[in-house]
């Protein structure tokens, strides 16, 4: 790349964050946040770790606005049907579960802030032989873990999600089951690889899951430790998974 396309590069990554910047200030964490993204896949291609790293926080307070405002709305919704996915949505957090996947799930989070509407989407999986909950979340691929379900779930031999929820869930169980899928994406990411390719393998796991704080912190981290590294000798390794199954 040319010594001036990259000085355009530059120009536009800080000019989209100082608009960035202005609408957090003016509490419209959407609009920021939809910038923070447009600037963060130009630092990317750039491999301009310094302006990504920068451009991680502000994107991290956008969410955590929209978050926090989705969870004090106060209330879970269970959402099992295609009538219930068109519908549209309060803010809140929405716990998706079979015969609706987490492809679905993703589609239904990205209409919401489309239209401006705070919402905290999760997926769950039917109930596992061990009485767990997988929870997960996609993108270029998945994100799994297992949690222990609510109170108030009865595991059942037959249905699709071979259990029910007798009882409504509360934002304190949605959340700490948000923390426990944001950790497993952390930890699915080889420490062992360059800080660039980390880079990357945290803007997918961010792309699947994007209301975790700490992968913003660890991709802030890994773009501040590519600064300093030289580039990578090995092509990065990734893998793609099937979003369209349990």
């Amino acid at each position: 790349m040319s010594v001036m396309s990259e000085t355009r590069a530059m120009h536009q990554i800080d000019e989209i964050m100082e608009k960035a910047s202005g609408l957090l200030a003016a509490m419209r964490p959407h609009e920021c946040e939809q910038l923070s993204l447009r600037a963060l896949d130009i630092a990317l291609k750039q491999k301009d770790w310094d302006r990504l790293a920068r451009i991680v926080m502000p994107l991290q307070e956008a969410r955590r606005l929209r978050r926090q405002e989705a969870a004090d709305a106060g209330k879970v919704r269970l959402i099992d049907t295609q009538t219930q996915l068109r519908a549209k949505p309060e803010p809140g957090c929405y716990l998706i579960q079979p015969p609706l996947i987490a492809a679905e799930a993703r589609a239904f989070r990205e209409s919401a802030l489309r239209r401006g509407i705070d919402v905290f989407v999760m997926t769950r999986e039917p109930m596992a032989r061990d009485g767990k909950w997988p929870i997960v979340a996609v993108g270029a691929l998945s994100v799994r873990t297992k949690v222990d379900p609510p109170e108030g779930v009865e595991q059942r031999d037959s249905g699709v999600t071979r259990d029910e929820v007798t009882k409504p869930i509360s934002v304190s169980w949605f959340e700490a089951a948000a923390e426990a899928l944001g950790d497993a994406a952390i930890a699915s990411v080889d420490p062992d690889e360059p800080a660039a390719h980390r880079v990357e393998d945290l803007i997918e796991r961010l792309d699947a899951f994007p209301e975790h704080e700490k992968i913003h912190q660890a991709l802030e981290r890994a773009a501040e430790e590519a600064l300093t590294e030289p580039a990578p000798k090995h092509e990065r390794r990734r893998g793609l998974d099937d979003t369209t199954t349990f």
